[in-house]
């Protein structure tokens, strides 16, 4: 989703800062973070099979009830239709969105977009709840948690060294409460596409985030969190991840690395961030598309892809990562689709789902542009078009 890393430029993103003491101060402290935090998963120590089972079934009962007490699920009026945006996702606090390409503040925008062109009303959009700590350890431990509470670790997931030398409770309330709030618009979507057909969480996509380890501008595993509430709540069993964002979603892959319930289908650039080639290991389907590659060998190994998974996997509900880092242009995705592309990509996509009567929920996941905003309202307006989504109040489609 997110990273700064590129396959063609090892130069900083972040503008010069006046003290060198202090960059000395930040970049060591930043290594020993990247060290601390290198780990992964936190996994239990070594017991025998009777405590490990035991231990299990403990784990498994905490989260189903977690999960069972969770405000995040709850019901939306027909008023509504299913697109999920909060003022809260946008980051915007004493200029420290401007120290990473990331454009923090296109989820509002793209609401904006939709508004201005018609599609859209203020009204009909629904607001979900932030995300608590008790639904966060749904998946999370309680020590990853608790390291979020350091503005040193959170400076090193997000990739903006100033952020460290901000107090804890600013980073919270300015750049974590943020991602927390998509977190629950990321879970309230799967409901809403089961019982709409479709779903779009404007937000989330937090595809570098694992259970115990967070980096690339993710720090919450909204894809893990909400598989592992449809699970319970949904009565859902097989669930079919289309990873589109440029980058390779390695949280979400070394989450379900062993769960044969999901299917992954990741399209990436192997030639950037993140590089983890343990959670390749882990995908079902692996597409690769390099540094360079245009819209129409993108849209081919796109069908040829989307082919492979009919065939191979029947899911109850699709979670779609839709990142615009693929656009042409993009200083980090690195590849070459055209604006149109992108819509065509997510249309395919959406018709995938529709044929099959899948339930599809839609992230808006990385996009490092200014123009990204409009890409992504366009493509959804594109949708509209197609009458694969439908934005009036009361008449969203239904699968059955």
């Amino acid at each position: 989703m997110y990273s700064v890393h590129t396959c063609q430029s090892n130069t900083s993103p972040f503008p010069p800062i006046k003290s060198s003491a202090i960059l000395l101060l930040l970049c060591n402290l930043r290594q020993s973070i990247r060290i601390a935090f290198s780990g992964g998963d936190m996994a239990a120590p070594p017991s025998s099979s009777g405590e490990s089972s035991e231990t299990a079934a403990s784990q498994n009962d905490a989260r189903r009830n977690r999960i069972l007490s969770s405000k995040l699920y709850f019901d939306v009026p027909a008023s509504k239709v299913p697109l999920i945006y909060s003022s809260s996702y946008d980051i915007a606090f004493l200029g420290i969105e401007k120290l990473h390409p990331f454009d923090s503040s296109k989820w509002g925008r793209i609401c904006r977009f939709l508004i201005a062109e018609g599609l859209l009303d203020k009204e009909h959009i629904v607001e979900p709840l932030e995300a608590k700590r008790e639904d966060l350890l749904v998946v999370h431990s309680e020590s990853y948690l608790d390291r979020l509470k350091t503005s040193l670790n959170v400076a090193t997931i997000v990739e903006i060294p100033p952020v460290a030398l901000l107090p804890n409770c600013l980073v919270d309330k300015h750049v974590l409460h943020p991602f927390r709030k998509q977190v629950g618009g990321t879970i309230l979507a799967a409901k809403l596409a089961k019982e709409r057909g479709w779903a779009i969480n404007v937000g989330g996509g937090f595809h570098h985030c694992s259970a115990g380890k967070g980096g690339g501008f993710c720090a919450y595993a909204d894809i893990s969190l909400c598989i592992q509430f449809a699970f319970t709540r949904l009565n859902i069993s097989r669930v079919m991840i289309i990873d589109l964002d440029a980058h390779q979603g390695n949280g979400h892959e070394k989450d379900f690395s062993a769960d044969r319930r999901v299917y992954i289908l990741d399209m990436y650039n192997p030639e950037i961030y993140p590089l983890d080639y343990e959670a390749r290991r882990y995908i079902t389907q692996k597409v690769e598309v390099v540094c360079g590659t245009n819209t129409d060998e993108y849209l081919s190994k796109l069908d040829k892809a989307l082919k492979v998974a009919a065939a191979a996997f029947d899911p109850e509900l699709i979670i779609y990562n839709a990142g615009t880092d693929i656009l042409d242009g993009d200083p980090l995705g690195r590849l070459k689709i055209s604006p149109e592309g992108v819509a065509m990509r997510d249309e395919k996509v959406f018709t995938f789902a529709r044929v099959r009567g899948v339930p599809l929920l839609m992230l808006t996941s990385g996009g490092y542009m200014k123009s990204s905003a409009k890409v992504i309202a366009d493509s959804i307006i594109n949708l509209s078009k197609k009458s694969l989504i439908t934005m009036e109040s009361g008449q969203n489609i239904t699968i059955t």
